[in-house]
């Protein structure tokens, strides 16, 4: 009996020592967690309080994590011609929701065939996908092309179809469907089922998680593309919401220069707070976006990260 009591004591001890070290250790995983947080959310933080500061006080004293002399001209700026930015918001959400609405659609199809080891010419294919990664024809054979054989000259599909396809994320989507049974694909083709109905009723559904994550780098490609809507595009009613501020931003800091030459004081005009204030329009949406597709997205990063 003695010597079960104080088997006992023994494990007493061990499990509150253990429970002592458990509760040591989350105090320190929440703390650095939190503190990594916190780091993170000081841009974000001194870039929404720059955006309501004016630009003398920036000027003169820099950042802060609170507004100094708190005043809306920089908003005021931005949105001084409303109908431009609705307008260019539209272009954004049109181009950013086909583009990865279509491309996410054929990349899938992409690696899925590129996943099929009975498929005959996969070796082939996937030789030429892989060799875009490593040369490219660069951006005056691009523009040619584009230009003078697909004549997207002033077109919205200019800025949809560079990003339609990628072979990185088509090579994580691959990664994404080999997770997937083949057990599945191989019965539904015993009950006679076709390739285009496997890839829609079963492989598809089953990829939440990688539609979610790839879906969300090609969403974030689409929205903070300016470059070429500055090559590919004349019309103003045209531009996006990047392209847009950043033509708006290029006249800012013109008469910025034009005044600081001229001798005329430059104090009230917004040049950097422009920015944060651009900043803080044109990342908006999809911050508020990203907590919809977070868990898929997270789950997402685990198994691709696992999947070779």
């Amino acid at each position: 009996m003695a010597t079960v009591s104080m088997k006992k004591e023994r494990m007493k001890g061990t499990g509150i020592r253990k429970g002592r070290a458990a509760i040591t250790f989350n105090i320190l995983g929440y703390s650095f967690v939190g503190l990594t947080a916190l780091i993170c959310l000081l841009p974000f933080i001194f870039m929404i309080s720059g955006s309501f500061s004016s630009e003398k006080e920036i000027l003169l004293h820099g950042y802060s994590l609170l507004p100094r002399e708190f005043t809306l001209e920089a908003y005021s700026t931005v949105f001084r011609f409303p109908e431009k930015i609705i307008r260019a918001y539209g272009v954004s959400v049109f181009i950013t929701a086909v583009g990865t609405g279509i491309g996410l659609f054929i990349l899938t199809m992409a690696a899925y065939v590129m996943s099929r080891q009975d498929f005959k010419y996969r070796n082939v294919l996937s030789f030429f996908f892989y060799f875009t990664t490593l040369f490219n024809g660069g951006m005056v054979s691009t523009y040619i092309f584009y230009i003078q054989y697909l004549h997207l000259k002033d077109s919205i599909l200019s800025l949809i179809l560079p990003g339609m396809l990628s072979v990185f994320n088509m090579l994580i989507m691959r990664s994404f469907i080999t997770a997937v049974p083949s057990a599945l694909i191989e019965s539904a083709k015993i009950d006679g089922a076709p390739e285009f109905t496997i890839f829609i009723k079963i492989i598809m559904p089953l990829l939440k998680s990688g539609l979610a994550t790839i879906g969300l780098f090609m969403a974030l490609h689409y929205w903070n593309d300016w470059y070429n809507a500055m090559l590919y595009l004349n019309s103003e009613e045209k531009y996006p919401l990047q392209y847009m501020l950043y033509d708006l931003l290029n006249q800012a800091q013109s008469l910025a220069r034009i005044a600081a030459q001229s001798g005329v004081p430059m104090d009230n005009l917004p040049t950097n707070t422009l920015k944060l204030a651009m900043a803080v329009v044109a990342t908006g949406p999809i911050v508020l976006l990203y907590p919809f597709v977070q868990k898929y997205f997270v789950k997402g990063i685990a198994v691709g990260s696992v999947k070779g």
